[in-house]
C-alpha cells in the first residue's frame, strides 16, 4: 500500500516564485515614481515656504531685508532674533528634506538692505529622488527646470 504524500512539488512552488518576480518587476518602477513624484511636491511645498519665510523676515527685520535658509529657521525651541528667525522648522532650514537640497540666499546688498533673494530646491540624485529642480525669488513665482540641479527665473513657471 502507497501513502499519499501532502504538500508541494518544486515545479509548483517555483511557478509560483516566477508569478511572484514577475509582479514586483511590474510594481517596482511604479513605486519609484511614485515616491519621486512625492518627493517633488514636497520640494515645491518647501520652496513656497521658504518663499513666505523669506517675505516675512524681510517684514519683521527691514533693516536687514531677505536673509539666507539657515537664518529663516532655528533649532528647537526657537527665539526669533535676525539670526534664527523661525519662520521654518528646524529640518528645513538645514537645508536637506525629502531627497532634495535646499539653499537660499540674500541678492546683492543695496546698502545694508537685500532687496532681493533667490531660493533652489535640487534632488540628491537626478533621476533618484527626483527629475525637476525647483526655484523662487523675490517675486513668489515658482520655476522649474528638468533633469538639472541648477534653476533659475528663465526656466519654466510652475503651474
Amino acid at each position: 500500500m502507497r501513502r499519499k504524500e501532502k504538500g508541494f512539488s518544486l515545479i509548483e512552488l517555483l511557478i509560483v516564485v516566477a508569478i511572484i518576480l514577475i509582479i514586483a518587476a511590474i510594481a517596482i518602477p511604479n513605486l519609484m515614481r511614485a515616491r519621486m513624484s512625492a518627493n517633488e511636491s514636497s520640494a515645491v511645498g518647501s520652496i513656497r515656504s521658504i518663499s513666505t519665510g523669506e517675505v516675512s523676515y524681510a517684514s519683521a527685520y527691514p533693516s536687514v531685508g531677505f536673509t539666507n535658509l539657515s537664518s529663516l529657521g532655528g533649532a528647537e525651541p526657537c527665539t526669533p532674533s535676525t539670526g534664527t528667525a523661525c519662520f521654518l522648522d528646524s529640518v528645513l532650514s538645514a537645508g536637506l528634506k525629502e531627497g532634495y537640497s535646499f539653499a537660499a540666499a540674500g541678492g546683492t546688498p543695496v546698502g545694508s538692505l537685500n532687496t532681493t533673494y533667490t531660493s533652489l530646491g535640487s534632488p540628491l540624485a537626478v533621476n533618484e529622488t527626483g527629475t525637476r529642480s525647483f526655484c523662487s525669488d523675490q517675486t513668489g513665482v515658482v520655476f522649474y527646470n528638468v533633469n538639472s540641479t541648477s534653476c533659475n527665473n528663465t526656466n519654466s513657471v510652475l503651474q
